[in-house]
């Protein structure tokens, strides 16, 4: 028998002392999905996002055996770190009066967006990213990026942002107060686009806690992970991150662990039924 199905002596032995149990087979297949599930989110899902993304596919398993069958076989997301903040806030621009109060809730698309920058390391130097998150959607709707960090960099975001999305008549646009923000030229196009500017008090990030969630997650995911010879290479990187997996495939756990385009999909469904 072992000839007929190349099999050596000593592995068939084995077998037949230690048989394949049935609930090895049933770890062996949800082994086989939870590797799947972990590279197809670029090695970021823990435990809890492998889990629903596991029976959203409708594939039935609970959360202590997906932190078992991790654990056992050392399968792990990237770990956090820390990085310093971009935020210049000593100047004489007029500051806007913090509207949300780290009330991060909105009723529906386009109704609050907050913005950040944050910067990445490459061999050519450093690389800026001003980016504009939907509240309500966690879409990053609008971004660019500079080697310079000038307020250029951010009306362009802004701007990109304007051009794909159509957000409320007086929309809420909601940053740190640091000079990129508090320019005359960046107010004066938040007036033009009929936006009302908010700002976070000095030196407080929870008050623009999203954006800084957003940038952890980048981090996380792909800069800390990588080095970067170029700017090019970088950016590339980044814009594949966030076009490619935050707004089309990253579950969200504030999103019930939907994507954002499942749920503003949901959302527009839901009022045109």
């Amino acid at each position: 028998m072992c000839k007929i199905f190349n099999v050596l002596r000593s592995a068939y032995y084995r077998w037949l002392k230690n048989p394949i149990t049935k609930k090895k087979q049933e770890d062996n297949k949800i082994l086989s999905e939870i590797k799947r599930v972990h590279k197809e989110s670029r090695e970021t899902y823990g435990i809890r996002r492998v889990t629903a993304q596991l029976n959203k596919e409708g594939i039935s398993c609970g959360r202590n055996k997906v932190q078992r069958l991790m654990r056992e076989n050392n399968i792990y997301c990237r770990t956090k770190r820390k990085f310093k903040a971009t935020t210049n806030s000593n100047h004489s621009f007029s500051v806007a009066p913090n509207l949300l109060d780290q009330n991060f809730t909105a009723e529906r698309p386009g109704q609050i967006w907050c913005g950040d920058i944050t910067y990445v390391a490459t061999e050519e130097g450093w690389l800026y990213l001003a980016a504009i998150e939907d509240l309500y959607t966690r879409k990053i709707v609008g971004w660019s990026m500079s080697s310079s960090i000038t307020r250029h960099l951010t009306i362009s975001a802004l701007d990109q942002a304007l051009k794909r999305e159509t957000p409320d008549d007086g929309v809420i646009f909601h940053s740190d107060r640091g000079v990129q923000y508090a320019a005359y030229d960046y107010q004066n196009r938040l007036k033009e686009y009929n936006m009302i500017q908010s700002m976070s008090r000095k030196g407080n990030c929870y008050d623009n806690a999203l954006m800084e969630l957003f940038f952890s997650s980048l981090k996380k995911d792909v800069i800390f992970s990588k080095k970067f010879k170029t700017r090019s290479q970088a950016r590339l990187e980044i814009v594949d991150y966030i076009e490619i997996f935050y707004n089309s495939k990253r579950l969200h756990s504030s999103l019930g662990n939907k994507s954002s385009r499942e749920f503003k999909n949901d959302y527009y469904k839901e009022i045109a039924a």
